[in-house]
């Protein structure tokens, strides 16, 4: 089939509603669009690049767990949770406004499903399986932990309205889930296609939300799918790309071109949409992990002018790396430093204008690495 030729899906006739019941995706995909070689090109550059970058950077997993956080934090806000970048960070929900917490849970859950995710793909194949696991965790002890967690739906959901009666959208009846998602999964792994991996991700996202296939969290574990897609096929070797926050930045294109697959059958303006995001993201990726190696290597420099003070001070700048937003308590229970140790560590850090503090306060005050921290929070 071509992109170009896709035929949109069909309604069927349900207990006083209609379902929308999508074609099958498993099978060769071509195209005739110098534009869409265009994009895919330029969009597998950048993420080759960003992908060559996070194999050579040292210590590269500390930097991953911002990445890792901020996407969490992002595609948790599309779905409309408020947490912050500095709440996110923080592990203690002691720590976070008990009106803040339900929405740090949903955004520490995605955190640990990502974690969880990745770690198992060394193990087990992609599958729905193991999206059924990430499913599990996201909805953990929040608000949607009475929907079947960890399953497919076994009824009817919809999207947009109160009621099936007034739904913007209504996806496929939940006895299509099974057989949907078991040819999305095929897929995934057919090798005798030749469908490049963007393009196949790229209809994978979409099948995967038109088909809705549980009934809380879809939007999460969808975006989830395409870094999970990434990694399982070696195009990332770890979850460095957070496509949320370009999908929020344009939320509305977003879902707009979704839409247009289902109501006019225009896949080739989805993948198109879809191939710009990858290289946009992918590419101020690029510029992110340059902007830590630079400043890396200048912060290293000024710590050094600490003299018998600086070993310790490295120490706490490589922490910083890891947690931007700390508290000198905490500090002293990572690096089992003394307080008042680490107390003189951030004077002379805050003195070298790489640490500022948040609060004004005398006591509690709350610390953070801003100019590293603003790579992510912006």
């Amino acid at each position: 089939m071509t992109i170009e030729g896709f035929q949109k899906g069909t309604y069927q006739q349900q207990f006083r509603y209609r379902s929308y019941q999508p074609p099958l995706v498993n099978h060769q995909w071509t195209w005739d669009s110098p534009e869409l070689h265009d994009l895919l090109s330029n969009a597998n550059r950048h993420l080759g690049e960003l992908n060559g970058l996070s194999l050579i950077v040292p210590d590269v997993d500390r930097f991953i767990q911002m990445h890792v956080v901020k996407e969490a934090q992002t595609s948790s806000r599309i779905e409309g949770t408020q947490t912050e970048m500095d709440e996110a960070l923080e592990e203690d929900p002691e720590e976070i406004a008990p009106e803040k917490r339900d929405d740090w849970r949903e955004v520490r859950n995605y955190i640990e499903a990502m974690n969880q995710s990745v770690e198992r793909l060394k193990t087990l194949p992609l599958s729905n399986r193991l999206l059924c696991e990430a499913h599990r965790t996201l909805l953990k002890g929040v608000r949607g932990e009475g929907k079947t967690p960890g399953e497919f739906r076994r009824s009817q959901n919809w999207i947009g309205g109160a009621t099936l009666a007034d739904a913007v959208f209504i996806p496929p009846h939940h006895e299509e889930v099974p057989a949907l998602m078991s040819d999305l999964e095929a897929f995934w792994h057919n090798e005798t296609i030749a469908v490049p991996e963007l393009i196949r991700i790229g209809i994978s996202h979409y099948q995967f939300e038109t088909i809705h296939p549980f009934l809380d969290g879809n939007g999460r574990i969808g975006r989830l799918l395409i870094a999970l897609y990434l990694v399982s096929k070696g195009l990332l070797h770890r979850p460095c790309l957070y496509l949320s926050a370009h999908l929020e930045q344009h939320r509305a294109a977003y879902y707009d071109a979704l839409t247009a697959v289902r109501t006019r059958g225009d896949l080739m303006h989805w993948i198109k949409f879809f191939l710009v995001a990858i290289n946009e993201t992918a590419r101020k990726g690029v510029l992110t992990f340059q902007s830590i190696h630079e400043m890396r290597q200048r912060t290293a420099a000024q710590i050094q002018t600490l003299g018998k003070r600086s070993g310790n001070a490295s120490r706490l700048l490589e922490s910083l790396f890891a947690k931007p937003v700390v508290t000198s308590a905490g500090l002293s229970s990572r690096l089992d430093l003394s307080q008042p140790t680490v107390d003189r560590l951030l004077s002379d850090l805050r003195r070298l204008g790489i640490v500022h503090e948040l609060t004004g306060k005398r006591r509690n005050r709350v610390f953070y690495f801003k100019e590293y921290y603003q790579l992510f929070a912006s």
